[in-house]
């Protein structure tokens, strides 16, 4: 017998469906905080129009008072709360725990009813009166510190020295994912090293080339980075993520590797940016001005990393950018909040803090993106402003775990910061 709390539904409004062979209760009061979204024009808003329709094709099967039998075996109610505290009290959270209290009571000698929610305190204000509370989860997903995306492995000299001629190494037994980087080094000799990716559809570790990579002024600093610039610039891995602490260039490799591709290599047509405003997704009609003003304090961290790419190309012998790529229109800058229902051909296309967006968020954007177009999601799963995700449960991480074993993809987790040395103490200290 299971409690589902508001959070819940409006994470994954088909949550419902997730827990075959199970008593499921809804509170009223739930049903009525989900009812103050239905408005909303963000995600969480169409959850709760989705969730509405999906219970309401229900009531054709019975009465959801006495409990409606799903496909999966599962029962669905709608409680309601009539005791004393109710009339004065509609919070949700309270609704759930008397319910799940009275439950306790009524069922001493069966299964005791476990709350499921994913809001911190009310698992503790349950456990504080000896009820049980857990998280939502569809099942375990590895986070973006045991993905890294590369490994440290020890090679005899002999392959050493084919990598560093081109050559390939038959790579079958190192159990590595496609599209996974190797730094190769020789046993006992560390110094004699070389990069190289891992191609499934051959089985073999392929050198990289690591001498040479430059995208409008930008140099790998660490061999993260060096992985990640393979990454970004091969168009045939059509899906990119970057993980890591602040400071480790996530957003300045891949705006970087853009510019390079639209304007140095002409591979693409336009570098688009999205980015999602905090809260998630919400509406930008409060700020004054037109959609460019109104962005403007969300994008600047994007404008920063534009304007610093573009002196450092300014330093080069044979310039990338034009004088005007602050502006010109080969460059785009959007809010994600009107995504939905784009098709996006022949694009580079990043989203920016994607660890803000929940799994379905990220799924809709992804399922945009057209022919000849690549996208790239970059985040830090440690730092989450969304209250409905966390380190894994948001889209980033969930993305991760679920494209690891395609070719279309690569993942790389940052680990050194490179923006300045205090940058990296605080990031490290704090």
């Amino acid at each position: 017998m299971l409690i589902l709390d508001a959070n819940v539904l409006l994470f994954d409004p088909q949550a419902i469906h997730h827990f075959p062979e199970t008593e499921l209760l809804i509170p009223l009061a739930v049903v009525e905080e989900i009812d103050r979204f239905k408005h909303d024009n963000t995600e969480t808003g169409r959850n709760a129009r989705q969730l509405a329709i999906e219970i309401d094709k229900l009531r054709a099967s019975g009465s959801l008072r006495d409990g409606v039998t799903l496909p999966n075996g599962a029962t669905l109610k709608i409680v309601g709360d009539d005791s004393q505290d109710a009339r004065h009290d509609r919070d949700a959270s309270d609704a759930i725990l008397r319910l799940a209290a009275k439950l306790m009571q009524e069922h001493a000698d069966d299964i005791a009813p476990a709350i499921v929610t994913k809001n911190v305190n009310l698992r503790v204000k349950a456990d504080a009166l000896g009820l049980i509370a857990k998280d939502y989860a569809q099942g375990p997903v590895r986070d973006t510190d045991t993905l890294k995306g590369w490994h440290i492995k020890d090679f005899d000299a002999s392959a050493i020295v084919a990598l560093k001629n081109g050559n390939p190494l038959p790579a079958a037994k190192l159990k590595l994912q496609p599209n996974e980087y190797v730094f190769a080094r020789e046993k006992g000799n560390p110094k004699n090293a070389a990069c190289a990716r891992f191609f499934a559809q051959t089985n073999e570790l392929w050198p990289l080339e690591t001498g040479n990579t430059v995208c409008c002024g930008i140099r790998p600093l660490n061999l993260e980075q060096v992985f990640s610039f393979d990454a970004l610039l091969d168009e045939r891995i059509k899906l990119v993520t970057l993980a890591g602490k602040a400071g480790t260039g996530k957003t300045l490799l891949a705006i970087a590797a853009g510019l390079q591709q639209v304007f140095g290599d002409n591979r693409y047509q336009k570098l688009i940016v999205f980015r999602p405003t905090m809260p998630v997704s919400r509406d930008l009609g409060y700020l004054p001005g037109d959609l460019s003003e109104k962005m403007k304090p969300w994008m600047q961290p994007v404008y920063d990393a534009l304007e610093f790419i573009r002196s450092q190309d300014r330093r080069m012998s044979a310039r990338t950018l034009p004088n005007d790529v602050m502006t010109c229109s080969e460059i785009s800058v959007e809010p994600l909040t009107y995504i939905r229902g784009r098709s996006i051909p022949n694009q580079f296309i990043i989203i920016d803090e994607a660890q803000n967006l929940t799994p379905l968020e990220v799924k809709t954007a992804i399922t945009r993106v057209g022919n000849g177009s690549k996208i790239i999601l970059t985040g830090d799963p440690a730092q989450i402003d969304n209250p409905y995700v966390d380190a894994h449960s948001n889209g980033l991480t969930q993305l991760v775990d679920k494209f690891l074993p395609s070719p279309l993809s690569a993942h790389l987790t940052l680990m050194k910061g490179e923006r300045s040395e205090l940058a990296e103490t605080a990031s490290t200290l704090l």
